[in-house]
């Protein structure tokens, strides 16, 4: 499943060729997926220009406007779900199966081009947001979501004392505590098990028993994990390309994650195998104590 570093990696490598681009026309080939796309997407996008390229957790929002429509601004929601992937593809690019929906866009000093969803397992999301409804961020996509790893909230000592006082009194273990994204988002399966590895802390460990230094441990190793994958193009473990069609490699350089049985990088134990609810967890015994 895409995470936080691959959906990264993929707006910004469309941006350059989406924004201040025209939407001369919508294709939707399939409209079934995890919610179904609003029949009357095309005509609300065609003829719009998009502004703006984002990311919100694993939301990829893509911002339109019309200058001859003042009232129809706003944005395109897609979420990659298990096995999406967006890209940029010239124009007379031959269609695959579970291609599901094309953005077809104007000149910019380039040949025409089309931004292409394809999602083989149709557990993404592709909705519209009007301006008009309000701020997209309010809405109740956004509403349960923790701050960007990125951000200024979540440095080394305001993410060590976020996580602090989010986890007092919770018995949970810190894994599914970051899982749940309710403190800071990004952190799947994949990458806590990594920021922990990072960070010596156990993933077994009750949320609520972890003190404030091992937090800002945990907030730098964060910080850093994801930077080092979106660095390295995301993670290709089954489905995921670029927005290039380049598969990512940070998996080439994983502590723990996918590693069961593997001599530990760092101290030479190997690496175990865990399940913490419906997820696979990867640990060294020996450096996460």
């Amino acid at each position: 499943m895409p995470e936080l570093p691959e959906v990264e990696v993929t707006v910004r490598g469309i941006e350059p060729g989406v924004v201040g681009r025209t939407i001369d026309a919508v294709v939707v080939r399939h409209a079934g997926l995890r919610q179904a796309i609003p029949d009357t997407l095309a005509r609300t996008l065609t003829g719009m220009s998009i502004e703006t390229v984002r990311r919100r957790g694993k939301f990829i929002l893509v911002d339109c406007s019309d200058r001859a429509r003042a009232d129809a601004a706003g944005t395109l929601l897609i979420h990659l779900g298990m096995t999406g992937t967006l890209r940029v593809m010239p124009l007379d690019t031959p269609v695959r199966a579970h291609d599901h929906v094309d953005l077809v866009l104007g000149r910019m000093g380039a040949e025409r081009c089309v931004l292409r969803f394809n999602d083989p397992r149709r557990f993404g999301l592709v909705l519209w947001h009007p301006r008009a409804s309000g701020p997209v961020l309010d809405s109740a996509h956004f509403a349960k979501l923790g701050v960007e790893p990125f951000s200024a909230a979540f440095d080394v000592a305001e993410g060590g004392r976020l996580l602090h006082r989010l986890s007092r009194g919770r018995t949970v273990a810190i894994k599914p505590f970051l899982l749940a994204g309710e403190a800071v988002v990004g952190v799947g399966n994949i990458y806590a098990s990594e920021s922990l590895f990072r960070a010596r802390i156990r993933p077994t460990t009750a949320a609520g028993r972890i003190a404030l230094p091992r937090y800002e441990a945990l907030a730098t190793a964060i910080r850093e994990t994801l930077a080092a994958a979106i660095q390295k193009g995301g993670s290709t473990l089954r489905d995921f390309v670029g927005a290039d069609g380049a598969a990512g490699y940070f998996q080439q350089e994983y502590f723990v994650y996918d590693r069961a049985g593997l001599p530990c990088r760092v101290c030479g134990s190997p690496i175990r195998q865990i399940r913490q609810g419906q997820r696979s967890t990867f640990h060294c015994s020996r450096c996460q104590r």
